[in-house]
C-alpha cells in the first residue's frame, strides 16, 4: 500500500513539475536590439594584371644581335631593348643615297649638256634650211637638197625635245629625285628599326627573344607593363589592378569607386587598399560572371606593421581575394539573420519578448549581408528578440501571447 501511495505521489510531483514548466514556457534562446556598425561584402577571387601591358615585337625581319633586358627590369622611356642586325638596312640605305648623289652629280649635268647640244644642233641645222630654202629658189641648187636640209632640220627639233624632256626629268626636287628622297627616308627609318626601345617607363614581365633569333612583325619579343616610377610607393606599382569574375548574383549593390580590401594568397596576413574602377559592361553568359577591375592604390597596408616592414609587392598573375565594401552602417539595428522569420505572407517577423510573454512583429529590413540584417523599423533599441525554430515559432505566433523563458545569447555583429 505503502508503495502505491509513493508511486501516486512521485507521479503527482512530476504532473506538477511538467504544469510549472509548462506554465513557465520553453527555455528558448534570445537577443537584445543594439546598434552596431554594419558592412556588405563582396567577397571573390581574382588575378593581378597590369592596366596596361604593351607586347613589344619589331616592325621589320631581322636577326637580334642584343637584348638588353630581362624579366624584372625597369625600364624608362627610350631605354635600348634590343638590338637587329643592321647589314641590310644599311645597304639599302647605301644604294638609295649613291642613286641620288648619281642623279645629282651625273645624271643631271649630263643631261644639261646634251641639251645644251642638241640646242645647238637645232639651231645650225634651222640656220642650214633657210640658206638651202633660199639658194634652192634662186636655182643655185636643187630642190631635193633644200628639202633634206629641211628633214634634218625637223630631226635636230625632235632631239632637242627629247634632251629637253630628259633635262626636266632630272631637274632639281623632280619627280626621281623625289622617289630617291623617299626611298632613302624608308631606309633610313628600317635602318632605326633595327633598335627597339622602351615606349614608356614600366618593368619587363616576359622576354621571349635571345641574340641569334631571326623575328619578324608578328613576333612578340618583350611584354612591358607600363608604370609610372615616381608613383611607386612601399612595393605598391602604380598601374596595378585586380580582376575578379564576379557571379552576377553578386552584381545589383556594385558600384564604381567602392572601397575594397585585398589580400594576396601569398601573404594573407597583409591586406592592400583598392578602389572598384571599372565594371564590364556585359555579363559572360558561359559562365555567369562579369569582369570587376580594381585599381590598386600605392598605399601602407591597413594591417599595423613594424615600422621596417612594408607591404610585399603585388605580381603579374598572383591570385588575390577581393573583398569589395559595397555598403556599410557605422551605427544601425541589427539582428542576425537565423532571427527572422518569413510567415505565409512573405513577410518578415520576429519573435519580440516583454514581460514574460511573445508577440510576432513584423519588422522592415535594409541592409543585409550573409549573417546579418539591418532592421530599419518595427524594433527599437533594448528590444529582446528569441531565436526558435519554425515549429516553434507557430506556437508562440499563433495569435496569441505565450510565456517563454529565454537565455542571453552573446553575438559578434560583423
Amino acid at each position: 500500500m505503502r508503495i502505491v501511495y509513493g508511486i501516486i505521489i512521485a507521479a503527482l510531483g512530476v504532473a506538477l513539475l511538467l504544469g510549472v514548466q509548462k506554465w513557465r514556457g520553453p527555455v528558448l534562446p534570445a537577443i537584445t536590439v543594439e546598434l552596431k556598425p554594419l558592412e556588405l561584402r563582396i567577397v571573390a577571387s581574382g588575378e593581378v594584371r597590369y592596366q596596361s601591358l604593351a607586347r613589344i615585337g619589331s616592325e621589320i625581319t631581322g636577326t637580334v644581335i642584343a637584348r638588353h633586358v630581362r624579366e624584372g627590369d625597369r625600364v624608362n622611356k627610350g631605354d635600348l631593348l634590343i638590338e637587329l642586325n643592321r647589314a641590310q638596312a644599311q645597304s639599302g640605305l647605301a644604294q638609295a643615297q649613291t642613286l641620288l648623289q648619281q642623279l645629282q652629280k651625273i645624271s643631271r649635268p649630263q643631261a644639261q649638256a646634251a641639251l645644251k647640244e642638241a640646242q645647238e644642233n637645232a639651231n645650225q641645222a634651222s640656220r642650214e634650211a633657210r640658206r638651202r630654202q633660199a639658194l634652192a629658189s634662186k636655182g643655185t641648187i636643187s630642190k631635193e637638197q633644200a628639202e633634206q636640209a629641211r628633214r634634218l632640220a625637223l630631226t635636230a627639233n625632235s632631239l632637242l625635245t627629247r634632251a629637253q624632256l630628259t633635262a626636266n626629268s632630272l631637274a632639281a626636287n623632280n619627280t626621281e629625285e623625289q622617289l630617291l628622297r623617299q626611298r632613302i627616308s624608308s631606309a633610313e627609318a628600317d635602318l632605326a628599326k633595327t633598335r627597339i626601345y622602351a615606349p614608356f617607363a614600366g618593368r619587363v614581365q616576359t622576354r621571349n627573344v635571345e641574340p641569334g633569333d631571326l623575328v619578324q612583325p608578328s613576333t612578340v619579343l618583350l611584354e612591358i607593363a607600363r608604370s609610372n616610377t615616381e608613383n611607386t610607393r612601399d612595393g605598391l606599382e602604380d598601374g596595378l589592378e585586380v580582376v575578379v569574375a564576379l557571379d552576377e548574383k553578386n552584381f545589383a549593390p556594385l558600384q564604381l569607386n567602392q572601397p575594397v580590401l585585398l589580400i594576396a594568397d601569398a601573404w594573407p596576413e597583409q591586406t592592400v587598399a583598392g578602389v572598384v574602377s571599372f565594371i564590364a559592361p556585359a555579363v559572360d553568359s558561359s559562365r555567369g560572371t562579369i569582369d570587376v577591375h580594381i585599381k590598386v592604390l600605392a598605399e601602407s597596408s591597413t594591417q599595423t606593421l613594424a615600422p621596417q616592414q612594408k607591404p610585399h609587392a603585388f605580381l603579374q598573375g598572383m591570385t588575390v581575394s577581393a573583398n569589395i565594401i559595397a555598403n556599410q552602417r557605422d551605427a544601425t539595428l541589427v539582428l542576425p539573420n537565423d532571427y527572422l522569420l518569413t510567415n505565409t505572407s512573405g513577410q518578415t517577423q520576429v519573435l519580440r519578448w516583454k514581460s514574460g510573454k511573445v508577440n510576432a512583429v513584423q519588422v522592415q529590413l535594409g541592409l543585409r549581408n550573409m549573417t546579418h540584417s539591418e532592421i530599419v523599423a518595427g524594433l527599437n533599441e533594448g528590444d529582446v528578440v528569441l531565436h526558435a525554430d519554425k515549429l516553434q515559432a507557430d506556437k508562440l505566433s499563433d495569435g496569441k501571447s505565450a510565456r517563454v523563458r529565454f537565455e542571453q545569447a552573446p553575438h559578434v555583429i560583423r
